[in-house]
C-alpha cells in the first residue's frame, strides 16, 4: 500500500474537475507505482472505471491540462501523477519527492496544479444595452 499526501487531495476541489476526470484520477492512483508513475493506456484506465474512449480522452486532457497528470514526452501508455498527488513507499520518500517538487516549480521545471483559466470573451459576445 502506498502513502499519498492528503494535502494534495485536499484541494483537488479547487481544480473544477469533472467526474470523470476524478474517476480516471482514482483509477491511476490504484496501478501507480511508487512516486506516481503509471503504465496504463487510456483504455485499460478506461475500462476499469467504465468510461468512453471519448470521456476519457477529454477527462485525460482536462488531468494533464491542470497539471494533475504529466505526460512524458516519447513515452507511449505511461503517465505519472503530479508528485502534490502521488503515493509514494515511505514518509521519507514523500516528503524528499514534494520538497523537490517545490523547489522544482520554484525553478519553473514544473507546473503547479491550476485551475482552468477563464474563458476569454470576446466583446461582441456581449449583449448591447438597450436604452429607451
Amino acid at each position: 500500500m502506498l502513502i499519498q499526501a492528503h494535502l494534495g487531495f485536499a484541494q483537488l476541489h479547487h481544480l473544477e474537475l469533472s467526474k470523470a476526470a476524478y474517476d480516471l484520477l482514482s483509477a491511476m492512483t490504484e496501478v501507480q507505482r511508487p512516486g506516481g508513475e503509471v503504465n496504463a493506456s487510456q483504455a485499460e484506465l478506461a475500462a476499469s472505471v467504465g468510461l468512453s474512449k471519448n470521456r476519457t480522452s477529454i477527462a485525460m486532457n482536462q488531468l494533464v491540462e491542470r497539471h494533475v497528470v504529466l505526460r512524458p514526452e516519447g513515452r507511449y501508455r505511461s503517465y505519472f501523477i503530479h508528485p502534490y498527488f502521488a503515493g509514494y513507499s515511505s514518509v521519507e520518500e514523500m516528503e524528499d519527492t514534494i520538497r523537490d517538487a517545490i523547489e522544482a516549480i520554484k525553478a519553473g521545471e514544473l507546473a503547479e496544479p491550476a485551475r482552468p483559466a477563464p474563458p476569454k470573451r470576446h466583446l461582441a459576445a456581449v449583449p448591447a444595452r438597450r436604452t429607451a
